[in-house]
């Protein structure tokens, strides 16, 4: 056989394999959470998972210590080194601690955060926000009376390419960052991001903590598409009361019609529990180590 029909067998095989993955729906790896049990793997409280869909690996969130990070990525085999792109829901510790291990194998990955003025991801804000006074001396003064157009504020990870996002974006071709603000006490502002990608069956949706609410997440993920098909992730309920969880259980299930959920990280023990009877056969147990098959 020639050197240019190995070639070109080659590239045959590579893109039929390609395309077998794309017709196979690709799969969600949980490369970081605080329960399961698959060996090589160590709990801890935090959440990450790799996403391959359409022929694209994504990276959500890196979890709350680096080297936990890593040894589990190790663990499942992944390589960070070949990412499309990475998306941090939000700036809590237990989501982007492990940032720096991943820029360690791959500095130059495009990282969509979400946009805040100030925060571990950097930004900006327009210097008109404080009041001015020039009865001062200039050394009283910010920037001597004479301060820039925009503040500029540093990054707890230098070097890191930023993408920042504000409203719900198509950062590729059937994959949107959905950007929300939380209402609720304790987190009031926390700017969040989920991952919605299309299927030919609906929505497969993977949300970090839902700070703004899983509700909220899947009403505007159904402005995508109103079939949401699964949704992975934390629903940040580790304290609702037995009431709160039947009354989300009802939401997603009967008003948004989820079709199969594989949740995890701050859901909390009782909701897994209550939303396992809800869904049955259609509960995906989304432990650390977890590989789930997308439909």
């Amino acid at each position: 056989m020639s050197r240019m029909l190995r070639i070109v067998l080659g590239m045959l095989l590579a893109l039929a394999a390609a395309v077998a993955t794309a017709q196979a729906g690709g799969r969600v790896t949980i490369l970081y959470d605080a329960f399961g049990q698959k060996p090589g793997f160590t709990r801890d409280w935090g959440f990450a998972a790799l996403i391959e869909h359409g022929g694209r690996r994504i990276l959500f969130d890196t979890g709350n210590d680096p080297r936990i990070f890593a040894a589990n990525v190790r663990a499942a085999g992944v390589d960070l080194g070949r990412l499309d792109f990475v998306v941090i829901s939000h700036r809590h510790l237990d989501h982007t601690a492990g940032i720096a291990h991943l820029l360690s194998v791959n500095p130059d990955v495009t990282l969509y955060v979400p946009k805040e003025p100030f925060g571990i991801f950097g930004g900006s804000l327009p210097s008109a926000f404080f009041r001015r006074d020039a009865s001062l001396a200039p050394e009283e003064r910010y920037f001597g009376g004479h301060p820039p157009d925009e503040l500029v504020s540093g990054t707890a990870f230098p070097g890191a390419r930023w993408t920042y996002v504000d409203k719900t974006t198509e950062i590729a071709p059937g994959v949107y960052a959905i950007a929300l603000v939380s209402e609720t006490p304790g987190t009031r502002e926390m700017r969040e991001l989920s991952l919605a990608m299309r299927t030919p069956t609906g929505l497969v949706l993977v949300v970090g903590c839902s700070h703004p609410g899983v509700e909220r997440i899947v009403e505007a993920a159904s402005a995508i598409d109103p079939r949401v098909r699964i949704v992975f992730g934390g629903f940040h309920m580790p304290a609702a009361s037995d009431a709160e969880i039947s009354r989300v259980a009802g939401a997603l299930h009967e008003r948004w019609k989820v079709q199969q959920l594989a949740p995890g990280h701050c859901t909390g023990e009782p909701t897994f529990a209550h939303f396992k009877k809800v869904w049955g056969a259609a509960y995906r147990h989304a432990g650390v180590g977890s590989v789930i098959e997308l439909p």
